[in-house]
């Protein structure tokens, strides 16, 4: 498994020095790079297999959003790609979407994935969203204190070593009025 080595990551910007945003036509290299800064460990709980870096399918697969039924928000600090977190609307149930995020591993554990899903989920809301399906490992603790701090009413069900959670939308939010 890749071992980081954090003294190789460039210099750490502030979180609020993070800019984020739709997953855009030239983010490509941006998401192929990113693969330095994440340790298996991170590939492993985001794509649920060992691989040495961001597998090309999900590369290939992010060149075709459609920013509607799948949508993609990007972190970038200092020009590069820092996180991401995506959703894809269940094409059976139309108000569904599986969620995932991957934040690069100097990045964890510091507020950014916590404001990629809040900003995906305010999309998503006003997309006619009303209900985020995630599958997380069970050996992610990270990610189960995320779910159980952002939804503490989640329940989950348990298959072949991940917990599936049902993670109900907050409404959107009415415009404000001037």
């Amino acid at each position: 498994m890749k071992q980081l080595n954090v003294r190789s990551v460039a210099h750490i910007a502030a979180p609020e020095d993070v800019r984020i945003r739709p997953y855009g036509v030239t983010d490509r290299e941006r998401l192929v790079r990113m693969s330095g800064r994440l340790s298996g460990a991170s590939l492993y709980t985001r794509f649920f297999s060992g691989t040495p870096r961001i597998p090309d399918y999900y590369v290939a697969t992010m060149d075709r959003l459609d920013h509607w039924d799948r949508e993609a928000l990007v972190a970038l600090a200092d020009g590069e790609m820092v996180g991401i977190a995506e959703y894809v609307r269940d094409v059976r149930v139309p108000c569904r979407a599986e969620l995932a995020v991957l934040v690069a591993d100097p990045w964890q554990r510091r507020g950014l994935g916590s404001r990629l899903v809040g900003y995906l989920t305010q999309l998503a809301a006003r997309r006619g969203i009303t209900e985020f399906g995630a599958d997380v490992i069970l050996g992610n603790r990270d990610a189960l204190l995320f779910v159980r701090h952002g939804w503490p009413a989640a329940r989950s069900r348990t298959e072949e070593g991940a917990a599936h959670f049902h993670l109900p939308l907050p409404p959107p939010r009415p415009a404000a009025r001037s």
